[in-house]
């Protein structure tokens, strides 16, 4: 496979509502897409870094600085026996994982596509289907919480998860649970927002019987996960401290967690997502699929990766209407609680040429 040139593109798309996390408020999505030409075909990957250094140290300028100076030139001047060989190349840059991610993904897409095969049949999906859940952002109050899960639960989602931080937490899980019963299947998230001196208030959580705790702890703070999770009985997940297998791997073996949140472009790709699928299945340890309000290319291909055996919980994969009145691709909608895994070449969607045009701010030809 020989790499004909990359193409950087900005584009802007509006939320249909303000997300709000313990780490900020987006109303609008700044995202980096990535379309790889090669001498058979071409593809597509999503770079899902943010615009600010918030969630990680990644951000979207960032990571096309680094993909234009560095790891597109490397990639180009590299015969590739295929997607496979991508993290080899990149690999004496340090870091930057969601910029290696879109890269690969959109490597791979060409390669998958040139052969015919699917996302879903390469990474070894077992399903044509994934149960979905929601993302519920923290709300101004209460009854605008309620109002909003009840809506979500209405148009079907199969689970819940609201973000907390200090001051949003206790209070409204109980609302949620009282106002909607113990059936609802109901997580939480903390973005790292809490440090083990608050294990005693998270231990309040664990009156209201939720799947799990996602992230409470820095990053950083494996340790300090390990300990929190022996003082209270809500599950512990992992997100920003698992970027690799071998971080799964160690975490799982510390005890510092009882569930895994696999983001694909947080662990560099979805080969290495894989990969850390496979060693929570091996140790017994739950994973699911987290969401980083991708376009509809990027959902297509968390789909595929939400359809391996080991993906037991639903996910953040939510229909595009969660998040974009207009997707980049054709819409993905829920179905009884589930979304279809595309099943065409790649990815199985591509972006829709008048969509694309409409959000776009800037594209870059990187030739090979």
């Amino acid at each position: 496979m020989k790499l004909t040139g990359v193409e950087l593109r900005r584009v802007e798309m509006p939320l249909v509502a303000p997300f709000r996390t313990s780490f900020g408020t987006e109303t609008t999505r700044d995202i980096l897409l990535v379309r790889v030409v090669t001498d058979d075909a071409e593809g597509w990957g999503e770079c899902v870094a943010m615009s600010g250094p918030l969630y990680s140290s990644e951000y979207a300028d960032a990571a096309a600085d680094v993909m234009r100076r560095f790891l597109v030139p490397a990639l180009t001047a590299a015969p590739l026996a295929g997607a496979h060989a991508v993290a080899g190349v990149l690999a004496p840059f340090k870091g930057h994982r969601m910029a290696k991610a879109a890269l690969e993904t959109a490597v791979l897409d060409a390669e998958l596509r040139a052969e015919g095969r699917s996302f879903g049949r390469e990474l070894g999906a077992v399903h044509d289907r994934v149960p979905c859940g929601v993302s519920v952002g923290i709300m101004s109050s209460v009854p605008e919480l309620l109002d909003a899960v009840g809506g979500y639960l209405a148009e079907g989602y199969l689970r819940i998860k609201l973000k907390i931080e200090p001051g949003w937490d206790v209070e409204p899980v109980r609302a949620v649970r009282e106002r909607y019963g113990d059936d609802v299947l109901l997580q939480v998230d903390a973005n790292t927002a809490y440090t083990l001196g608050d294990a005693r208030h998270l231990a309040r959580l664990d009156d209201f019987g939720l799947l799990l705790i996602e992230q409470p702890l820095d990053e950083e703070d494996v340790l300090g996960h390990v300990d929190l999770a022996r003082q209270i009985r809500t599950p512990v997940c992992l997100d920003e401290s698992i970027t690799s297998a071998r971080d799964a791997a160690a975490a799982i073996r510390l005890g510092a967690c009882q569930v895994v949140n696999i983001k694909p472009g947080r662990v560099g790709g979805y080969l290495e997502a894989r990969r850390i699928h496979d060693v929570c299945v091996a140790h017994g340890v739950p994973v699911w699929c987290g969401g980083m309000l991708e376009t509809g290319l990027g959902r297509a291909a968390n789909l595929a990766l939400a359809a391996l055996p080991g993906f037991t919980l639903p996910g953040d994969t939510s229909a595009s209407g969660r998040y974009y009145a207009a997707d980049v691709t054709e819409p993905f909608v829920l179905d009884d609680g589930h979304l279809d895994v595309p099943s065409g070449p790649g990815l199985g969607v591509v972006p829709l040429p008048e969509r694309l045009t409409e959000i776009t701010q800037t594209t870059e030809w990187l030739a090979g």
